[in-house]
């Protein structure tokens, strides 16, 4: 991994800090707020700038551990996935001195994990998330995802990388038009306002493609939903994997929406070349952002 991604925050992070960066042309989404007027006014042409990431950071991960996380095909559970993702990113922060901290969101409770910087602290911060306990099936309480982005979002008033881990799915919400938002984006938005925002979407095979195995039951953990399919009809395999796409889609379109960076990673693929991936393309679109329009000067 860090043959990949070796560099400093400003080619990873060009997003919350304190000092000022180039003048680049407005696209939808930008905050308001960070409109250039002067530049506006002479180019014509609206435009915002950006501010250059702090060298030091205070990062902030919340992982997801509701019920549906504990489901994996492929030798490894979505929330195990996810904390290997929170590691890899902890990891290249750490190199560049910055404060790591978590909160693990269980429907009954929040659990945080103070920001220290070093090895050592990110050692007791990934083996604090390994060792939380299994939450069991239709285990009810009053977090939800879009609490839990509320709880993130006033754990730490200062602005920096914000890290959310979970498979974005919510227990009820059959809902796949992907212009209605869900639940949970309004309180991303409202994080994304202040913060580096990154969206770790983390998938398992079976949960967007059925195999052929004959009769099976399929189960919500966070529901009481449950019903017998006949996964050798390939019209019903059919059926659920274009609903299965339409999800990740409408989850797709969300974080898009709200400002988020997003990376998908699934239990069958190569999770550490996926993350590799994005954080390259991420600094090649950054670049090419902050790269003042001609005429225009810092």
């Amino acid at each position: 991994m860090e043959g990949f991604l070796q560099g400093d925050h400003r080619g990873l992070l060009p997003g919350p800090g304190s000092e000022t960066n180039d003048a680049r042309a407005y696209v939808p989404g930008d905050d308001v707020r960070k409109m250039d007027w002067a530049v506006t006014a002479r180019t014509r042409t609206p435009h915002v700038r950006d501010t250059i990431a702090d060298r030091e950071l205070e990062v902030w991960a919340l992982l997801d551990v509701t019920p549906s996380m504990n489901w994996g095909t492929e030798g490894v559970t979505k929330r195990d996935l996810g904390i290997a993702a929170i590691a890899t990113i902890g990891f290249l922060g750490q190199q560049m001195g910055d404060r790591f901290g978590g909160l693990i969101m269980r429907p009954e409770t929040m659990v945080r994990i103070p920001a220290r910087s070093g090895r050592m602290a990110l050692y007791s911060l990934l083996s604090r998330m390994l060792s939380e306990p299994i939450v069991r099936d239709r285990t009810e309480g009053p977090y939800s995802l879009a609490k839990g982005i509320d709880q993130l979002a006033r754990t730490q008033r200062r602005r920096g990388l914000r890290v959310i881990v979970s498979d974005f799915l919510s227990p009820g919400d059959t809902e796949l038009d992907p212009d209605v938002p869900p639940e949970w984006e309004r309180a991303l938005r409202r994080l994304a306002v202040r913060n580096q925002v990154i969206c770790v979407e983390v998938v398992d095979r079976r949960e967007v493609e059925l195999p052929d195995v004959g009769d099976i039951l399929i189960r919500d953990p966070e529901s009481d939903f449950a019903r017998y399919v006949n996964t050798s009809d390939a019209a019903a395999r059919a059926r659920f994997n274009a609903a299965s796409a339409a999800q990740r889609e409408r989850i797709r379109v969300a974080l898009r929406r709200a400002g988020a960076g997003h990376i998908q990673l699934r239990t069958d693929r190569d999770w550490v070349q996926d993350i590799a991936r994005f954080v390259l393309t991420y600094r090649r679109v950054a670049a090419s952002l902050h790269q003042p329009p001609q005429g225009v000067s810092k």
